[in-house]
């Protein structure tokens, strides 16, 4: 594996490439930034609230709203993050035909600018939660900060390893989009995890992004610190990555012949 600090320079080019070409001077950049959370929040608000009158049994006091965007920010992180990172290589083909570099590159910085985009959403809509007088604990903040970061080298490995066979496999794309729905539903984002019978909750406690965003939300809504679980997540982002990075590298020398 090549030393990937030696590239930093290409790899900041390829993050801020991703970043003015997706979303700065672009509206609907603007939209799938601001609008598009929002827009999400308020209809499940309406179905879930007014329509089916579902009542939380951990929401606290910021209600539905509440609730559920301090786990959807995260979600959409990971979910676009995923989509794009696999779809990196592909995308650039003539670049990575044309010009030797470690291809891998492509699929941090699309990553990596999705995350930093709605980071900087998930913020704002902190501001806005509190401001609307909800109690937030942003003493965890420094915590969450961390799971973001272990979701974020999660998503990367992931997005690597599915690149890599969608260069080889060309299909990958096809069934990621309602995988990732199902694996929505499967996450307690709109729901909370108190809610799932017992006999699945087992189940759920193998879906990574299930402790992530439902930890994310209960540190900001009722405080804590570091627990034992945090640190099985760690090691869980960390293999992950590992995993994914040695599966794309085993393939990557393969690229040009499928692109």
């Amino acid at each position: 594996m090549v030393n990937l600090w030696s590239f930093r320079g290409l790899a900041l080019n390829f993050f801020q490439r991703e970043i003015s070409g997706r979303y700065v001077g672009s509206v609907s950049g603007i939209f799938w930034i601001l609008i598009h959370p929002l827009a999400l929040l308020g209809i499940y608000s309406v179905v879930f609230t007014t329509i089916f009158r579902v009542s939380l049994p951990d929401s606290g006091e910021g209600g539905f709203v509440a609730f559920v965007a301090l786990a959807l920010w995260p979600w959409l992180a990971f979910q676009e993050g995923a989509l794009r990172g696999a779809l990196a290589v592909q995308a650039n083909a003539g670049l990575v035909k044309k010009v030797a570099f470690p291809n891998e590159l492509l699929v941090y910085g699309a990553v990596c600018a999705t995350y930093a985009v709605h980071g900087i959403g998930f913020l704002a809509a902190l501001g806005v939660i509190a401001l609307t007088g909800n109690v937030l604990h942003f003493e965890a903040l420094p915590l969450v900060a961390i799971l973001l970061l272990v979701q974020l080298f999660f998503t990367i490995g992931l997005a690597l390893g599915l690149s890599a066979l969608q260069v080889l496999l060309k299909d990958v794309e096809h069934f990621l989009t309602p995988f990732l729905m199902i694996w929505f539903y499967a996450t307690p984002v709109l729901y909370s995890a108190a809610m799932v019978p017992e006999r699945l909750r087992q189940l759920m406690s193998l879906n990574p992004l299930a402790y992530s965003v439902g930890r994310i939300r209960d540190l900001l809504m009722h405080g804590g610190g570091f627990v034992l679980l945090d640190g099985a997540f760690l090691l869980c982002g960390a293999l992950v990555f590992v995993l994914g990075r040695w599966f794309f590298n085993r393939l990557a020398p393969h690229f040009e012949d499928f692109l």
